[in-house]
């Protein structure tokens, strides 16, 4: 039999459900392979290996009495150190939260537990979730687990390389791209739901308005799995939608005959590098032979998303990180004087990235520049949803690359946050729109390393880009089993 870290979530459901195996084991077995990993990863900041025994030997007692078992049983799952676990440290990769211990646990990890998944840890990320590589992060660079001298992306990266190298599922937050894009560089599937499908209750806020909690796994039908176990209405989250959830799996395995996909002139897609471009066109041609149909659609604001969504979750984060002050929680350093106080806990605290982000953002908003900005850019965002919501009048999902690379080296970009910015152009319109996207693996750079494709779906149609994701994960050439490639 082979090791239980190797299995999927279906498959741990399964087992643990017959008593072919039981989550103990599979807990156990995650957490070796984890721990023999991790002095070269760094995909974790905390892991949960008393708490995570004791929820496994409870599943196993709900097995054993003949209880049913929930919809994740015996799954581990590793959480973003952005999303509350209560009693579990909560930092967001900041020194401002250092020691800081959550008291009570998101909305989507009770959710998680409720279907009988196991927590396994917190995962690293750029600080507070700004940045694109995992090198922002105050504690620790997490590595990429096919080749150690380049980033996981980020800022979910050490949540994509833990689902890459050893635990079935994590969950990340995405605000601009930040769960797709590691999962294009780590070769894991990575989904950014509809915005209101999942709550973000207990999630840190960076910018509230393009803040997503989603999962990434190894394949579309866990990320379906599990996404269904933690969307639905949630009355602590305002912004938490009350429709009803569909069942994500249902029609997962229906296929793509006839679908209309829609890609955006305006991406300007024949000016990626060749490897990138060339995976780009094996894969439209795979959609082809599927059965599915390509078409040219037009969305001119495109070309001002990514400038957009900068200018909006800068001036969001100025607000929302106000709360990070040396008073209430958190670090604080001695001063003589309030205004010394917080001036010198926030100037120790917060990394340059995190520090560039707010004051950009409070020049935004202040007098005389608030419509300049703000207001510029909310109304592009409006006009982008419009634009993109009568392109889906005509076709069914639109594709794009999700990044326009492979996984580039440590401190390639670091000096250069516009280099470090244009990681994210594919994957700010959803964020912005709050539309559905998932990426999933679609080939390799030159130098061996995953490229994603990621597929973008009208609001709330959830479940019509995961069938296009595993109608297109389901073609064998396509596939890459990261576990084979992590040293």
């Amino acid at each position: 039999m082979t090791q239980p870290w190797r299995w999927g979530a279906e498959a741990i459901v399964r087992r643990v459900r017959s008593g072919e195996v039981s989550a103990l084991e599979v807990f156990e077995s995650c957490l070796t392979r984890s721990r023999e990993l991790e002095p070269n990863l760094g995909a974790y900041l905390d892991l949960a290996a008393d708490d995570g025994r004791q929820r496994a030997l409870a599943v196993d007692r709900k097995r054993r009495g003949g209880e049913r078992l929930g919809e994740l049983a015996g799954v581990p799952v590793a959480i973003k150190d952005n999303i509350s676990v209560a009693g579990r440290p909560l930092t967001c990769a900041s020194r401002i939260l250092r020691g800081f211990v959550a008291v009570e646990s998101a909305t989507v990890v009770e959710r998680l537990e409720a279907a009988d998944a196991v927590i396994f840890g917190k995962c690293n990320l750029d600080e507070f979730g700004m940045g694109s590589s995992c090198e922002s992060s105050a504690y620790q660079r997490t590595h990429n687990p096919w080749l150690h001298d380049r980033v996981p992306g980020g800022s979910s990266g050490g949540s994509a390389a833990a689902v890459a190298s050893g635990v079935p599922v994590a969950l990340g937050s995405d605000t601009g791209g930040s769960i797709r894009q590691p999962a294009a560089f780590c070769g894991v599937v990575g989904i950014k739901p509809t915005y209101g499908l999942v709550s973000r209750y207990g999630l840190v806020a960076f910018a509230s308005s393009t803040d997503h909690i989603g999962p990434l796994t190894r394949s579309v039908r866990d990320g379906a799995l599990t996404l269904g176990a933690i969307a639905g209405a949630d009355p602590r989250d305002a912004t938490c939608s009350h429709r009803p959830v569909a069942d994500l799996m249902a029609g997962l395995e229906e296929g793509i005959e006839g679908i209309r996909l829609g890609v955006a002139e305006e991406l300007e897609i024949d000016r990626l590098p060749a490897d990138v471009y060339d995976a780009w066109q094996r894969s439209l041609a795979a959609l082809e032979d599927l059965g599915a149909e390509i078409h040219s659609v037009s969305a001119p604001t495109l070309k001002a998303a990514t400038a957009c969504y900068y200018v909006l979750c800068c001036c969001e984060a100025s607000t929302n990180l106000a709360r990070f002050d040396g008073v209430r929680y958190g670090q604080r350093v001695p001063a003589e004087t309030v205004d010394e106080l917080l001036r010198a806990s926030r100037s120790q605290g917060f990394g340059d990235e995190v520090k560039r982000r707010i004051m950009l953002g409070t020049f935004a908003l202040s007098a005389g520049h608030y419509d300049d900005f703000y207001g510029r850019a909310e109304s592009v965002r409006q006009a982008l949803r419009r634009e993109l919501e009568q392109a889906f009048e005509r076709v069914d999902a639109l594709l794009a690359p999700t990044a326009p690379s492979g996984a580039f080296g440590f401190d390639e970009r670091t000096e250069d946050p516009i280099a470090m910015v244009l990681s994210d152009v594919y994957t700010t319109p959803a964020s912005l729109t709050g539309m559905p996207a998932i990426s999933v693996p679609n080939g390799r750079d030159a130098q061996g390393l995953p490229l994603g494709l990621q597929i973008i779906g009208p609001a709330f149609e959830d479940a019509t880009v995961l069938r296009i994701g595993r109608a297109f994960e389901h073609q064998s050439a396509w596939r890459i089993d990261p576990l084979e490639e992590a040293a």
